[in-house]
């Protein structure tokens, strides 16, 4: 008797159970790609020197020795002439002068804003005629964070009112005529 097992003797296996190609995929050989010679010197290169410029950029924008708030030097030069003489050159530096109004803190502001009594606004009491429309709303703030148990004391006014602020607080107000230290 002759052996029927498919795949051996003189029957093939039959197609049923050959493996099925796979459409759409197929392996290949690897690609031989041409050398290029040069290519990563000028990669390298670039970076290099990207790299040195932005370090440059951080470097000069540091400030580097410099004081917190660099003075700026203003050089004049002014040529002079006179009828048979050569002209003259004279240079002449001028150092700018701080405004101490400019940083010091104010006795009197407007009704609209935030202010750091000490360091925007001097501490003292002052006084607003009343409301610039239809409320004239102030707070003194242990902090400048916006929540409600930042409030010492606040108050909605329409006339004239007074109040006493304390180095260290912040002052709001809103929807009031200027305020003006009274004491």
């Amino acid at each position: 008797m002759t052996d029927h097992t498919p795949g051996t003797g003189p029957y093939p296996q039959p197609p049923y159970q050959q493996p099925f190609p796979q459409s759409g995929w197929q392996p290949t050989a690897p690609v031989a790609r041409p050398a290029r010679p040069g290519r990563p010197l000028l990669a390298h290169s670039l970076t290099a020197i990207v790299s040195l410029v932005i370090g440059l950029g951080i470097g000069a924008g540091s400030g580097a020795g410099t004081s917190a708030s660099p003075r700026p030097t203003v050089k004049v030069t002014e040529t002079a002439q006179a009828e048979a003489a050569p002209a003259a050159t004279e240079t002449v530096t001028a150092e700018p002068t701080a405004d101490p109004e400019a940083s010091a803190p104010q006795t009197a502001f407007p009704g609209d804003g935030q202010y750091l009594v000490g360091e925007d606004i001097k501490p003292g009491t002052y006084k607003t005629a009343g409301a610039d429309g239809t409320n004239c709303y102030w707070a003194r703030l242990k902090n400048a964070s916006g929540e409600f148990d930042a409030i010492i004391a606040n108050d909605n006014v329409q006339g004239q009112t007074r109040v006493t602020l304390k180095k260290g607080e912040y002052f709001e107000t809103n929807g009031c005529q200027d305020w003006k230290q009274v004491g």
